[in-house]
């Protein structure tokens, strides 16, 4: 699992590094309909999750992402040739923050630990000892 990048900067460079783990393989975007998104919490929009200042922003804002090129959350993966999820990339989030920032912010720990880290985490462990 790979957290808490943002933009297309960052995204090309992990693809450029994966290349060199995995040549022969493309990351695809995982779907909302994709099992990891299901196995455990039924998460039905691809969860963004901010920085905690962002999150503190966002409040009054409405904005979770930090930059134009980060509105949207991304969760992609390199599959098997059985089609099985190897690796997945959390891309314009960051869970991490979700998991070890919550206690720094009643709001933060309602909004985004609870209801977007903490399934989002959970459903990809689960995923990943159940497949």
């Amino acid at each position: 699992m790979v957290d808490d990048f943002w933009g297309e900067r960052d995204w090309k460079a992990l693809q450029a590094e994966m290349k060199r783990v995995f040549p022969d393989r493309e990351p695809v975007e995982l779907s909302i309909d994709h099992p990891v998104f299901h196995c455990y919490y039924d998460i039905r929009e691809k969860p963004q999750v901010p920085k905690l200042a962002q999150a503190l922003r966002s409040q009054s804002k409405g904005m979770t992402w930090q930059r134009e090129d980060t509105k949207e959350a991304h969760y992609r993966g390199l599959v098997d040739d059985r089609g099985r999820l190897m690796a997945i990339f959390c891309h314009n989030t960051d869970l991490g923050d979700g998991w070890e920032r919550e206690g720094e912010s009643e709001y933060y720990f309602r909004e985004f630990s609870l209801k977007r880290a903490y399934p989002m985490g959970i459903n990809i462990v689960v995923y990943a000892l159940t497949q």
